[in-house]
């Protein structure tokens, strides 16, 4: 071996233990980057090393004098394992992301006094003005090394799901000569992979013409594939909840929406399986808990969206079961690779429902507006000053999270710019790329009846699955051996008539379940709050009516809560009455309030009055607000909770005997419920329930 390639050795023995031996083809990567200062794509299957030869390269490059690699990485949870993983190889590393808002001057700091090695950002991250205009610069000139991990999201594909990463084709033109640029994924088609070679200068084009492609096959020879058409919502989730203790070790249970994930897992609970729900609205602080707790297996599964996909690392992970099928078999595969890194088997299984097309649908309808809406914003933004986006939001007809990714294509394409304070227009003409979003609706639809094809053939299902990967090692009429259609091993799909009916009323009955935070978002001290790790003084599990997003009871919800205020509707207090009733608290409460509004003090105030005559409470009134309250604008936890704290008037609840309900209109991010709690439970009550009229998700 060469010098370098022992320093390699090692550098990976300490990463993955004495155990490890570096594969030729992690050493043909590292190589590439770090003696020739190439540009590499690397496509292998998930557990092939890809985390190796970045951090590998970094740490070599590090000891040559080179400045420090910056890794676009895509979710918190893979950031978080990138760190950990990090500093096992003596690398230090650090990430910029919004769980650790209070931290980014201390990394930026870092950056510029060398003490870093390596550096995480989201792909927004790049187009944070002070971060763009302040740190990127340097970077750009003296990175060691460039990573763009998970580099499938920087194809046309991944545009609607993460718009900013198609800046990071600005990023690489602006590099210094010699820095070696790194892509990877473990889900690339071939037109993914064109894809990224165009956008990146990575494989092709003038930029990267003597680029390393390196892909590798993807089969998977520990994952057991199934199918199993157990028919109708319901009847799918009483099918997992009699199967569940029988899958092996722990899991995850994939959904499509987030509304599914909390009442599938509010489900699972009832029948007393350990499982938590994990989603994109999630705070981060109870991700990295709900995280841990699948790594220890404290809980048999996370019920999780999305959210809970790449890069995620439990090697002994022992089934993946998704409640409807994804839009894609690329997607399909990226999420049944958490399981069986390290075990002999692992169990597959997909549940899918006629409902799934629908839900296809919608989401592609609402991938990105049409030409009229788009140059709404642009012309909304032809002022001398900038504006944020909730003053946008009145003048466009776009919600919250739309008008965000109009804004972010916007920028990418020049139209307009982000700046401290909001958004300007630039000035420059833009055209709407009709050509690419209808290149986009073909792909969908082709990938879309490949996972209809992927539902019904009788074909091996890896085989089907690495065929739609374009696998360059997969031979003809190849079969793993291990699906159900190779074996002829098939789940029984039958459903007891009499679960499928408990499920199903429990799955329309008014109520949700209101998940309490467990653990303070970090950073609060440098905003002046004295509060860190686990929750202690916080709200029970509350209840609330229904979701704004309900088929049933959302619009109902959104007719209340939309129109003027007034008293609580009979229909509206029956079903909280249904709600209450059917809510299996360890000790009934003996009291009732509500928290001050603005927007609702009639709706609050009558809802708490005939709940407390009808269940025989102490009717306490409200938690009034404080003289010195501020507003709470924030959507960053940390400063959201600095913000609410001291709101509201201490009350005197010296007397009270029981749990005291706690009544809102809506709980979004939870925070308002938990600070409110805090006072009360300061105050002398011994529980506090919450209770809303609405949950946003």
């Amino acid at each position: 071996m060469t010098a370098t390639r022992e320093q390699a050795q090692t550098l990976l023995e300490q990463l993955a233990g004495p155990q490890a031996t570096l594969r030729d083809d992690q050493w043909t990567a590292i190589e590439a980057l770090v003696v020739h200062r190439r540009r590499a794509l690397v496509v292998q299957r998930t557990g092939w090393g890809k985390s190796a030869v970045y951090f590998i390269a970094a740490k070599l490059l590090r000891a040559e004098g080179r400045g420090p690699t910056v890794i676009v990485s895509p979710l918190l949870a893979l950031m978080r394992n990138q760190v950990q993983a990090a500093a096992r190889a003596g690398v230090r590393a650090a990430t910029i992301n919004s769980s650790n808002v209070a931290d980014w001057q201390d990394v930026h700091r870092a950056v510029g006094t060398g003490d870093l090695d390596v550096l995480l950002v989201s792909p927004e991250r790049l187009n944070n003005p002070d971060f763009r205009d302040d740190v990127l610069p340097a970077l750009a000139r003296d990175a060691g090394l460039v990573v763009i991990d998970e580099a499938h999201c920087v194809s046309d594909w991944g545009h609607d799901f993460r718009p900013d990463y198609r800046r990071i084709r600005t990023l690489i033109g602006e590099l210094g000569s010699g820095i070696p640029v790194l892509a990877t994924t473990a889900t690339a088609n071939d037109r993914v992979v064109d894809d990224v070679r165009s956008q990146l200068g990575v494989g092709g084009g003038e930029a990267g013409g003597d680029a390393l492609v390196l892909r590798g096959g993807l089969d998977r020879e520990s994952l057991r594939l199934s199918v199993v058409k157990a028919g109708n919502p319901a009847q799918r989730a009483a099918w997992l909840a009699a199967h569940l203790d029988t899958l092996p070790g722990s899991g995850i249970i994939y959904t499509l929406t987030v509304a599914q994930a909390n009442d599938v897992a509010a489900m699972l609970r009832e029948r007393g399986h350990e499982i938590a729900a994990y989603t994109g609205a999630t705070e981060a602080a109870e991700r990295e808990q709900l995280e841990g707790d699948l790594l220890a297996n404290r809980v048999k599964a996370l019920v999780a969206t999305s959210a809970l996909g790449m890069g995620f690392d439990k090697p002994d992970l022992g089934f993946v079961v998704h409640l409807g099928a994804p839009a894609s078999p690329i997607a399909y595969y990226q999420q049944v690779g958490r399981a069986g890194r390290s075990t002999e088997s692992a169990e597959v299984v997909l549940l899918p429902g006629a409902e799934d097309r629908e839900v296809w649908r919608y989401f592609a309808s609402v991938a990105f507006p049409s030409e009229p809406m788009v140059r709404n914003v642009i012309r909304a933004l032809e002022t001398d000053r900038p504006q944020s986006t909730p003053a946008l939001e009145p003048l466009v007809d776009l919600n919250r999270t739309r008008l965000e990714m109009v804004l972010k294509v916007l920028d990418v394409d020049g139209a307009v710019r982000r700046v401290k304070g909001g958004w300007v227009g630039t000035g420059e003409p833009w055209e709407y790329d009709e050509e690419r979003y209808r290149r986009l609706d073909e792909a969908r639809g082709r990938e879309q009846q490949a996972m209809l094809d992927y539902l019904a053939t009788d074909e091996c299902r890896m085989t089907f699955l690495r065929r739609q990967l374009n696998d360059p090692e997969l031979a003809d009429s190849e079969k793993c051996g291990r699906c159900d259609n190779c074996t002829g091993a098939h789940y029984d799909a039958t459903v007891d008539e009499s679960a499928a009916e408990e499920t199903r009323q429990r799955l329309m009955r008014p109520g949700v379940e209101i998940t309490p935070r467990r653990q303070w978002p970090s950073g609060l001290a440098k905003l002046g709050v004295s509060l860190s790790g686990k929750i202690s003084e916080g709200p029970g599990a509350g209840r609330a009516i229904g979701r704004l997003t309900d088929l049933g009871w959302g619009a109902r919800l959104r007719a209340v809560l939309d129109g003027p205020d007034a008293e609580a509707p009979d229909d509206l207090v029956r079903a909280a009455v249904d709600v209450l009733a059917a809510w299996k608290w360890d000790t009934r409460p003996t009291a009732v309030m509500g928290l001050d509004s603005e927007r609702h003090p009639l709706l609050i105030e009558s809802l708490v009055a005939r709940l407390a005559d009808l269940g025989r409470l102490t009717n306490l009134g409200s938690l009034a607000y404080a003289v010195e309250r501020r507003p709470v604008t924030a959507a960053n936890s940390a400063y959201r909770v600095a913000a609410l704290d001291g709101s509201w008037e201490m009350p005197d609840l010296s007397d009270l005997g029981g749990p005291l309900l706690l009544v809102d209109d809506l709980v979004d991010s939870g925070w308002t419920m938990t600070m409110a709690a805090r006072v009360l439970r300061q105050a002398g009550a011994p529980e506090v329930l919450p209770f809303a009229i609405a949950a946003v998700s």
